[in-house]
C-alpha cells in the first residue's frame, strides 16, 4: 500500500541562507560518517537542464549504513540489500530524489522537497490532486524539541539545546516556546516521502522503518544545519560547491571497487536477490561452479 507522508521543517533562516547551509550540512555530514566500509560515495554530479526542475545539478550516490539498520532486515536481507542508490535532481528551491534497493526491486521511495519563505502554513505546495491530499499525512517537526526516539541516535543525535543557544555571528536563538511564529527570518522545507514496499506480509513494516528512519534523519540534520550556522554563515555557493567536488574526488577513488561491486549487484552478474510473489526473500550466489541459495519466508520474522 502506497504511503503518503509530508514532512514540514521550520528554520530559523532565509531561504538563501537555508541553501548554503544544506549544502555544508550535507558535505560535513558525509565526511564525518564515511568510512572504508559503510557512508556516501558520490557516483557522478554534473548540471542538468530539463522543463520539470530548470537548471539544477543532478547526483547519483550509494548509501551504505549496514550497522544501522533494524535486527529484523539485518537478519533476513543478503549484505547487498542495505546499499541504497539514489537519483537526485536538485533545482533549488525545488528538489527530487528517488531511491532503490538491489535486493527490493519493487520498492518505491520517492521524496520531493519544496522550499518557502514561510513558518509551515502553506498546504499544498506539492500541487496534490484532491485524492492525494485525502491520503497525505502531515507532520511538523519542530527543531528544538528535545524528544527523540531510536532512530535519532541511528541517524546521529545533535545534542545542542536550543532553549539555551545563540549564534555569535547572527544573534539567532535561543528557540524558545513558539518561535516558529515570532522568528525572523523564516523557512520551511516541505518534504513529500512517498514509499511503496509491495511485498506480502513485511511490506506495511518495511514502509512505516523507512518513514521512520526518514523523520529522523529530516529532524537530526536539520537540528545540525542550526548548530552549525556560525560555521557556514557568509559562505558562497562557489565555496560549497569547490568542497564537494574535494570529497567527490577522494571518496570516488577509495569506494571504486565497492561501487562496482554495488553495479554487478544490481545487474544481477554474481549475485541475485529477489521477492516472490508469496513474501519469500531468495538471495544465491555463485562460488566456483556451484550455487548456494538461501531461503527466507517471511513467516520467518512476522
Amino acid at each position: 500500500m502506497v504511503q503518503m507522508k509530508e514532512f514540514r521543517i521550520v528554520m530559523p533562516v532565509s531561504l538563501e541562507e537555508y541553501e548554503i547551509a544544506q549544502m555544508y550540512m550535507v558535505v560535513k555530514m558525509q565526511q564525518e560518517n564515511t568510512t572504508s566500509t559503510e557512508g556516501v560515495e558520490i557516483l557522478e554530479s554534473r548540471p542538468f537542464e530539463d522543463d520539470a526542475y530548470g537548471k539544477g545539478y543532478y547526483t547519483s550516490k550509494l548509501y551504505r549504513f549496514q550497522s544501522k539498520m533494524p535486527t529484523w532486515v539485518t537478519t533476513f536481507a543478503p549484505r547487498d540489500a542495505l546499499v541504497l542508490h539514489e537519483e537526485a535532481w536538485s533545482a533549488y528551491p525545488r528538489c527530487k530524489s528517488e531511491h532503490d534497493c538491489p535486493c527490493f526491486n519493487k520498492l518505491v521511495l520517492t521524496i520531493e522537497t519544496v522550499h518557502v519563505a514561510d513558518n509551515a502554513q502553506s498546504e499544498n505546495v506539492h500541487g496534490l490532486d484532491k485524492e492525494q491530499l485525502e491520503s497525505r499525512k502531515v507532520e511538523v517537526i519542530d527543531i528544538a524539541s528535545s524528544a527523540r526516539d531510536r532512530w535519532s541516535y541511528l541517524v546521529g543525535r545533535c545534542d545542542v539545546d536550543f532553549s539555551k543557544f545563540r549564534s555569535s555571528r547572527t544573534g539567532r536563538g535561543p528557540l524558545t516556546d513558539r518561535w516558529k511564529e515570532q522568528c525572523n527570518p523564516v523557512m520551511t522545507a516541505y518534504k513529500l516521502v512517498t514509499v511503496d514496499a509491495p511485498y506480502w506480509g513485511f511490506g506495511k513494516r518495511l514502509e512505516q522503518t523507512l518513514l521512520a528512519g526518514e523523520r529522523a534523519l529530516f529532524l537530526e540534520t536539520h537540528r545540525s544545519c542550526f548548530a552549525w550556522i556560525d560555521q557556514w554563515y557568509g559562505m558562497t555557493l562557489q565555496q560549497l560547491q569547490d568542497l564537494e567536488q574535494e570529497y567527490y574526488s577522494l571518496t570516488s577513488k577509495e569506494h571504486e571497487s565497492l561501487s562496482r561491486s554495488f553495479r554487478e549487484t544490481k545487474q544481477g552478474l554474481e549475485r541475485r536477490c529477489s521477492l516472490d510473489s508469496e513474501g519469500t526473500l531468495l538471495h544465491s550466489c555463485h562460488l566456483g561452479s556451484k550455487e548456494c541459495r538461501l531461503v527466507v519466508t517471511t513467516q520467518d520474522w512476522e
